[in-house]
């Protein structure tokens, strides 16, 4: 075992403060944690006998029950995200000794995340002691993950036995029961990697092994929000540009706007700009993207936003491989803390790609039925391959529309188990006026209900408060319906 450690990149994570009003948003938008249970230690069992892991202490107090059908992470999870190190670990191979149930299955769900996408995981059972006499006769990976919860002097005894096994250049992470700083002092001066205790949760594994594995030269990573609309027309190109507009406004922190609609985009139209480079230009060369073409491809909206547009013409089929929109994407992340994606209403290798892969997805759909579908679809897949991340956020628009039959929008959130962090009203004449005006909502109409729910949402997911805080009366019953 040789000494590996590297302290957790927070750079990003920071300046994210909460306010007293997101956190009482917190409470009714988002699901709750599982609640913390006693873990028993009996040997490891089937997988039909795993248990749900516990989660961080204290997460009972700021959440409420969430609904069965929905994604039970909800924003204590996201929180944690913050922390983690966004750099993706290299192709390794991890080896896990459990000695519970419910810590094989926490394994299971952290090794189908997908920052942990390209390691390839094995389960055992035993704990530390089966590890020492599988590895009398096998060689080690690249890391081993073992459970004791027998006292510190068995615990440090078997490490010995183990690391007279261990190849040159294998990392340990312990999972232990004791929450002992004098133990962990002596792991560590033993070359243990990592020493954790219980209640865990996935993204806590996850951020011991990613951070092992972080380069510290890697360029920063901003995070990624992906904004796709449901159904055609739902308008989320719009609330993406305004969105984008309110963080590097109200916010004042640096953000790009990538339109990733590439034959109708309208990012272009709704900043007013017409640039000569942008979206398609990077695709076709992404092994030639570095700094400084990047800034040369971007327009300046404004001191802190910047835009890749859409070239929003029919002149080329745009058929790029997927793994050029991932490219893309990781390498215009490096420019500033946040990334905001409009994504088309379409299906394919790349959207999925880019949906997986985003830190915060917003779904935007209209109260109507094909919607619902559409939507019910999209939640069931992002919660199942996205298993330790937030649940996708809805935001309900267009409600109030004259004349037309609408499903409620407490029905529509019960049914995909998601409650709508946003409801905005029908408002044509000022959506339509700023649209052909090339402004945003907060110019137009900086006092709307529509301009402050945008605003919100930009607090909400970004977790800073805003550099000028106006006070505004029951802003979450307004939004919240």
């Amino acid at each position: 075992m040789t000494p590996a450690r590297a302290d957790l990149d927070d750079d990003l994570a920071a300046g994210f403060q909460a306010d007293d009003e997101f956190e009482l948003t917190a409470r009714a938008t988002t699901p709750q944690a599982l609640a913390a249970r006693a873990e028993p230690d009996d040997p490891f069992a089937a997988p039909d006998a795993f248990e749900p892991a516990a989660p961080f202490a204290g997460a009972e107090d700021r959440f409420e029950r969430a609904p069965a059908a929905a994604n039970p992470v909800g924003q204590m999870q996201a929180a944690a995200e913050e922390a983690l190190s966004q750099n993706p670990i290299p192709r390794i191979t991890v080896h896990v000794f459990c000695q519970k149930s419910s810590t094989a299955a926490l394994v299971d769900r952290a090794s189908r995340d997908r920052r942990l996408s390209r390691a390839s995981t094995q389960v055992r059972p035993g704990g530390l002691a089966a590890a020492v006499e599988y590895y009398q006769n096998e060689p080690t990976p690249s890391l081993v993950v073992v459970e004791c919860g027998e006292p510190g002097e068995v615990l440090l005894g078997l490490l010995d036995q183990l690391a007279e096994v261990c190849d040159p250049g294998t990392k340990v992470i312990v999972i232990g029961a004791a929450n002992d700083i004098a133990l962990y002092r002596e792991l560590m001066r033993r070359g243990v990697s990592e020493y954790l205790t219980p209640p865990l949760q996935p993204l806590q594994l996850i951020s011991a092994i990613t951070t092992l594995y972080s380069d510290p030269s890697a360029p920063f990573t901003g995070r990624q929000v992906a904004f796709v609309g449901v159904k055609g027309g739902a308008g989320a190109s719009t609330l993406a540009h305004n969105f984008a507009f309110s963080l590097s406004g109200r916010m004042q922190t640096n953000t790009v706007m990538v339109d990733f609609d590439l034959a109708f985009g309208t990012a272009g139209l709704d900043f007013n700009q017409d640039p000569l480079q942008g979206v398609a230009n990077a695709l076709n060369q992404p092994d030639r993207l570095d700094p400084v073409l990047l800034e040369r491809m971007m327009v300046r909206c404004n001191e802190r936003l910047s835009l890749f547009a859409a070239p929003a013409s029919l002149d080329d089929d745009y058929e790029f491989p997927a793994e050029a929109f991932e490219e893309v994407a990781s390498k215009i992340r490096s420019t500033a803390p946040f990334v905001v994606l409009d994504l088309p209403h379409l299906w394919s290798g790349w959207m999925r790609r880019l949906l997986l892969s985003s830190d915060e997805v917003v779904l935007v759909a209209t109260p109507d039925l094909a919607a619902l579908r559409n939507g019910k679809n999209l939640v069931d897949l992002l919660n199942a391959h996205r298993p330790n991340d937030a649940p996708p956020r809805l935001v309900l628009n267009q409600v109030g529309a004259p004349g037309r039959p609408e499903i409620p929008v407490k029905d529509f959130g019960d049914a995909l188990g998601v409650t709508p962090a946003l409801v905005l009203p029908f408002d044509a004449k000022l959506f339509g006026k700023a649209a052909n005006n090339g402004q945003m909502i907060s110019e137009l109409g900086p006092k709307t209900k529509a301009a402050e729910g945008i605003d919100y949402l930009a607090e909400l997911i970004s977790r800073r408060e805003p550099v000028r805080v106006a006070k505004r009366s029951g802003l979450g019953s307004l939004f919240r319906r």
